[in-house]
């Protein structure tokens, strides 16, 4: 590889766009060379390595913000804090997980609902998505390097043992079928 790499070299060596360098530029990821009088700023391997480094770390499903403290550590304590961070985000991955199987439960349930509605009658997707919908009170973590407030996904409602406060706004199949009787 080149020692001096333009702008566009750069980009293609770290298999990204260059508008996504100059942003990463901009939010302070990546060093802004000097450009040389009349000249076009070089870029070198160690700029390829900070842009590898940051879309690694993206696709870990760390944010820019994590990734900018990620780049900052140095020295002894540099992996304890590595450590902390990588747990944290193990924990948000399987917060996320959580919530997408209480979304699968509940997609499951609405496509069976569907599935048995009588034909011509209301469709009971279209029915829960038309309702207004009762939202938990979403928990908050603190960000490990800055200690402001983070919040995650909230519980999806209508689920049994979600935790929920309030009761269910959406009627379970028995219920509503009882409600349709006359």
């Amino acid at each position: 590889m080149a020692a001096a790499l333009t702008i566009g070299r750069l980009a293609l060596a770290a298999d990204m766009h260059v508008e996504t360098v100059r942003y990463y530029q901009r939010v302070g990821l990546l060093r802004e060379p000097e450009r040389p009088l009349g000249g076009v700023r070089r870029y070198g391997p160690s700029d390829v390595a900070s842009l590898q480094f940051i879309r690694r770390a993206k696709t870990m499903g760390f944010t820019l913000e994590e990734i900018a403290g990620l780049l900052q550590l140095k020295g002894q304590r540099a992996c304890a804090q590595t450590r902390r961070l990588t747990e944290h985000k193990l924990l948000d991955v399987r917060r996320k997980l959580e919530d997408l199987q209480r979304l699968e439960t509940e997609l499951m349930q609405l496509a069976d609902d569907c599935a048995h509605a009588p034909r011509g009658g209301h469709c009971p997707t279209l029915d829960f998505l038309r309702q207004p919908s009762v939202h938990l009170p979403m928990q908050v973590h603190a960000h490990p390097f800055t200690a402001a407030p983070r919040s995650t996904s909230p519980c999806w409602p209508c689920l049994p043992d979600a935790g929920r406060t309030a009761p269910c706004h959406r009627p379970s199949r028995a219920s509503a079928n009882r409600a349709k009787q006359p």
